[in-house]
């Protein structure tokens, strides 16, 4: 058995599971979740999760095909999890981005509402980015496998 393998496998599906499924909670069901991302840590727990997702993700890619150079990668599962990869990687950019703006509005909370509607929006902007981009990483994640190209 490759224990490496087992290990890259179960941080990326346990650390994945956790990353989109708080992703998609705050976006459909928490929308101001800046107070509540600031006070439970809950951003900071997102984007370690995703790193490490991101981490075992291209390490197991890295590994499937032998240092990037198999002809694996020109396949439809090669090309689909590359593509998976790259939103996944998306994501956490914009997750990072959202963090910041998440504390720069915390820490402006006290001024007129009129100077926060900007970072408001941005934020709200950089949340929608990082939820669609980790549902395509997804989609293309669960059906790599079966891609045909």
């Amino acid at each position: 058995m490759d224990y490496t393998m087992l290990i890259l496998r179960l941080t990326h599906i346990f650390a994945g599971v956790f990353w989109v499924g708080a992703t998609l909670s705050t976006s459909v069901y928490l929308r101001t979740t800046t107070e509540i991302a600031a006070r439970t840590r809950l951003a900071t727990a997102m984007t370690v999760a995703g790193i490490l997702n991101v981490l075992a993700g291209y390490a197991m890619y890295w590994l499937d095909s032998d240092g990037f150079s198999s002809a694996w990668i020109h396949s439809g599962p090669g090309i689909g999890f590359a593509i998976g990869g790259a939103f996944g990687l998306v994501g956490l950019i914009l997750r990072i981005l959202a963090n910041r703006n998440m504390k720069t509005l915390s820490k402006r909370s006290n001024e007129p509402s009129e100077n926060l509607v900007a970072l408001e929006r941005k934020l709200a902007r950089l949340d929608l980015l990082n939820t669609w981009a980790l549902v395509i990483a997804v989609l293309f994640m669960a059906t790599a496998r079966y891609l045909v190209i």
